[in-house]
Formats: C-alpha cells, sequence, structure tokens
C-alpha cells in the first residue's frame, strides 16, 4: 500500500526505498536547473504552473535556488508539490529538462531539453546535442498558429520588452513623458516614435500613451497600420515599394536599394522625435540598419534611442549591445536580456507557455509522445535519435534533408 498524507495525497518521501523507484517509473519527470546563462534571472518553471503539469501526471522536481531570482523561494515549489533537489540529482532523476535558455553542454544521451536556444542564429547548438543523443527543442520555433498562441514564447517576451524599453527611455530622458500645466507654464509632451508594430512594438506604443506621450509608430507591413493607430499613435508613412511582411506574420528582410528610400524618409521624421524605440527583427538574420550614425546626429541633443534590436546586431549604425554609448548629445542604449529584467512576471509567462507545449506532447495516461504529425511539435523538434532533424537548421549546417 502506497503512503498518502492529508486529504489522501501521495508523499513520496515517506516511502520506502523500492516504492519510490516504482513510483519513479511510472511517472514523467520533467527537471528545472538554475539558468546559467549571464545575467539570467528567468525560471522554467513556477509553482502556479506545476498544478498544470501535475493535471498531465509529470512530476517536477526543482534544483534548489532555482526560482530565488524571480522571486520564488523553495518553500512555495514545495507547497505546490515539487521536490527539490541539488542539480545533479534533478539531473539524474529527469526525464525532461525545462530550461529558459538551454545550456551549451547537453545534458546526456536520451535526455529531452526543451527551452530558448535561437538555433537560426547558434546552429552549432544542435550538432552538439545531435552527438551526445539528446533530443532538443527549441521554443522559438513554435510556429505563430492559433492552437499554439498560448505556446508562443517570442510573443510573451516581447511584450515585456517593448513596456520595459518605454521605462529605460523615459528613466534617460531629460524630460517628463507627459503634458503638464503648472503655475511656472505649459510643459509639453514627450514624443516618440516606435519603429516596429509587432508585440514588442505595440506594447511599447501603448505604454507610451499610458505614459502621457505623443507617439508616432512605423512598420514596413502597411497591414498594421489600424493596430498602430487603434492604440491612439500615428501612423507614419513611408514609401517602400517591396512586399514587407514574410513567412508566419514576421518582417521580411528588404532590398538594399528599398532599405535605402527608406532610411531617406525616415531621417526627416527621426528630428521631430524625443525618443525612438527600435524593435525590428528578422528571425534567424542580423538585425536591419535603419538609423545612421548621421541620422542620429541629426537628432536633438538630449534624445533618446532604446535599441531592442541589440542582441541582433541593433537597428542602429551607433547601438553597442549592452552598453550606453553618447552620440552627440544623443543617448543610445543597446539593452541585452530585456524580459530577465522583470524576472517575475517574465517567467510567470514563459513558464505557462513551456508547461502548455509540454503537456501538448502528453498523452492521456501520462506517457510522452513525439508525434511528427503535429506541426508545432515538428516545427519546434530540432535534434533525436542522434541527428539534426529540423529543416531550417539543416540547411544552416549544410546536412542534407
Amino acid at each position: 500500500m502506497l503512503p498518502y498524507g492529508r486529504r489522501g495525497r501521495y508523499h513520496e518521501s515517506s516511502a520506502p526505498v523500492a516504492i519510490r523507484e516504482v513510483f519513479h517509473k511510472l511517472a514523467l519527470i520533467a527537471g528545472v536547473l538554475k539558468e546559467n546563462f549571464p545575467s539570467e534571472r528567468r525560471v522554467a518553471v513556477v509553482p502556479r504552473s506545476i498544478d498544470l503539469l501535475k493535471k498531465s501526471q509529470v512530476e517536477v522536481w526543482i534544483e534548489r535556488g532555482a526560482g530565488l531570482e524571480a522571486g520564488f523561494p523553495d518553500e512555495d515549489y514545495s507547497v505546490k508539490g515539487a521536490t527539490l533537489g541539488s542539480g545533479a540529482e534533478v539531473r539524474g532523476r529527469a526525464q525532461v529538462l525545462l530550461h529558459v535558455r538551454v545550456p551549451q553542454e547537453p545534458p546526456g544521451k536520451d535526455v529531452i531539453a526543451i527551452g530558448l536556444c535561437d538555433p537560426l542564429t547558434d546552429a552549432a547548438i544542435a550538432l552538439k546535442y545531435a552527438q551526445a543523443g539528446a533530443t532538443l527543442f527549441s521554443m522559438e520555433l513554435v510556429p505563430r498558429t492559433t492552437r499554439a498562441q498560448s505556446m508562443d514564447v517570442l510573443s510573451s517576451m516581447a511584450s515585456i520588452a517593448g513596456y520595459k524599453a518605454v521605462l529605460l527611455a523615459a528613466s534617460a530622458l531629460p524630460k517628463m513623458f507627459p503634458m503638464m500645466t503648472t503655475a511656472a507654464g505649459t510643459i509639453a509632451p514627450a514624443r516618440v516614435l516606435v519603429i516596429g508594430a509587432g508585440v514588442a512594438g505595440l506594447q511599447a506604443i501603448a505604454t507610451s500613451r499610458r505614459l502621457g506621450a505623443v507617439v508616432s509608430g512605423y512598420d514596413v507591413r502597411s497591414a498594421v497600420k489600424e493596430q498602430i493607430e487603434s492604440l491612439g499613435a500615428k501612423f507614419v508613412s513611408i514609401t517602400v515599394e517591396e512586399k514587407a511582411e514574410g513567412e508566419g506574420g514576421y518582417a521580411r528582410a528588404l532590398s538594399e536599394d528599398a532599405i535605402r528610400r527608406q532610411r531617406e524618409q525616415m531621417a526627416l521624421v527621426l528630428r521631430e522625435q524625443d525618443v525612438v524605440i527600435t524593435t525590428a527583427a528578422v528571425p534567424g538574420k542580423k538585425a536591419p540598419l535603419l538609423i545612421t550614425r548621421d541620422m542620429v546626429q541629426a537628432m536633438a541633443p538630449g534624445s533618446v534611442i532604446v535599441d531592442l534590436a541589440a542582441e541582433r546586431g541593433g537597428n542602429c549604425e551607433v547601438t553597442v549591445p549592452g552598453e550606453t554609448v553618447i552620440e552627440r548629445g544623443v543617448t543610445v542604449l543597446g539593452p541585452m536580456n530585456v524580459p530577465a529584467t522583470v524576472p517575475r512576471h517574465a517567467s510567470e509567462m514563459y513558464a505557462r507557455n513551456i508547461a502548455t507545449f509540454l503537456k501538448n506532447m502528453i498523452t492521456k495516461d501520462g506517457q510522452l509522445n513525439i508525434d511528427l504529425n503535429d506541426e508545432i511539435v515538428r516545427e519546434t523538434l530540432i535534434a533525436r535519435n542522434g541527428e539534426v532533424v529540423n529543416p531550417k537548421v539543416q540547411a544552416l549546417l549544410g546536412i542534407p534533408a
């Protein structure tokens, strides 16, 4: 007879060793380790998401201290039924490891790793996991379909980055965002331009509006004009005679001629702005250069640029990833890993995404089923059975399909 505690709940800690071994063979165990990526403060599973995993018959093991920097002490995990252990114990028990950033070193043969690994930029990681016999899933490659919305990590994290970018700009700007009428006179509102109307850009527009700025938005995809205007911002019209929307609703890289015409028109707009927030990125490619050094120097001293594409090379020529640069009085910020600076809510959103993703692969009897007929599974699977299996990553590595 298995030992149970209050309300008939099973307590593994009170079970004999032999019974514990049987229990572990029956349950799918998901492990969560401390993140080792520099400045990464998020955690892949939060206490609230454990309930979702338990409904799918998943047992959760957490390395002690894994959630501390995100504001989740070990006790919160214990209360929800997670088992705490050392990193070695978690690695030894887990069949599936849930990460925010997948480690460069594979966990070992037959272990499944799920997390962010940016395989379209760093394809070598796929080769490492394949050679180690591990299975690797990339959360960046979740398709943008209706069924996959609850797993869309890029959208979740982009919304946080857009919000935080505005706060960074407001902190660096030597002006206030809202219009204020005082006994000393009327203070004009700040003028903000957001370039790129994806999830991050739309969130930046909404946050800037809440702070009282006069906001404009621009995107090469004219289809997003209504979304920009629905948030109370003005759509900046720049003529680009090319299709700018690519697969999955992401922006597509433009030709050099189209980019030149875009920059010429953009230079006139930038001179009128106090704050510019850039969010333009193309998956797997270097960020498009939208703001040249000459364009920065033509802006008014005291203006601020926040380049959210800094990690991919930046939308601004002056940007230095991870640093703040002053160019003729214009402050240019190149923040890195912005969602990690809001670790609690970023972790809560990410944990929901990854738990839903894992749940999608678990059968009713609690077994893991990697079904390649499922578009979500097929698109995100990078390495399996000693091979790199994702066509896009295969192409980057020069591996025949």
